[in-house]
């Protein structure tokens, strides 16, 4: 099997990885509740956390980050090119966004994007902290998963100017982020408008 064909079977599995639904699973699995119908709809860990506790919540939450951080990883360790490594990273985010398994519906990309962009970067866990600020002051997940993705994607392409990073690096967490924010459209008008839901407050049902 020649390097590319390697390449593109590891973009394939990044994608298929990422499209596995761990949130829809957990919740039938353990809670007899099918978060795609319940709360915010959505099938992360912030809508786990409000329906089903926080010990699914944060299974939810590591099952989606390794979805994306092993595939990169796996494709670090065979070797292959930066590019495409980027590539597998930016697939599995693909898949939890748009999983062929429940629609091509999907979560919101934070966790997934964040085990991708730790496999090729691990030092964006910093920002984590920065986000659990955000949230201890606002209660608005939202508001730290956007300024939390949009701030390492900065970082990153400042790094990859001064060349620290891999342009492969940077502009694969930027693209992370793209999909991060588009699947956040709702959350934004909500922000905006006063209207999100904070952080501790009921579920909708």
């Amino acid at each position: 099997m020649t390097d590319t064909a390697v390449a593109i079977l590891l973009v394939v599995l990044g994608y298929a990885s990422g499209a596995v639904p761990w949130g829809v699973v957990l919740g039938r699995w353990i809670g007899q509740v099918d978060l795609r119908t319940q709360g915010s709809q959505s099938i992360g860990a912030t809508n786990a956390l409000r329906l089903l506790g926080w010990r699914v919540s944060l299974a939810v939450f590591l099952l989606d980050f390794l979805k994306g951080f092993l595939p990169v990883v796996i494709a670090r360790l065979l070797g292959v090119d930066g590019w495409w490594v980027a590539a597998v990273g930016v697939a599995a985010v693909i898949g939890h966004c748009w999983s062929p398994l429940i629609g091509f519906r999907g979560g919101k990309g934070m966790a997934t994007g964040a085990g991708s962009a730790a496999g090729m970067f691990p030092w964006v866990l910093l920002v984590f902290p920065l986000m659990v600020l955000i949230v201890a002051l606002t209660r608005y997940v939202s508001l730290a998963s956007l300024v939390g993705s949009i701030a390492v994607s900065i970082v990153l392409v400042i790094l990859g100017a001064l060349g620290f990073v891999t342009w492969s690096v940077a502009l694969a967490v930027v693209a992370i982020t793209a999909i991060i924010v588009s699947k956040h459209e709702g959350n934004i008008r909500r922000l905006l408008s006063g209207t999100e839901r904070r952080f501790g407050e009921p579920a909708a049902h």
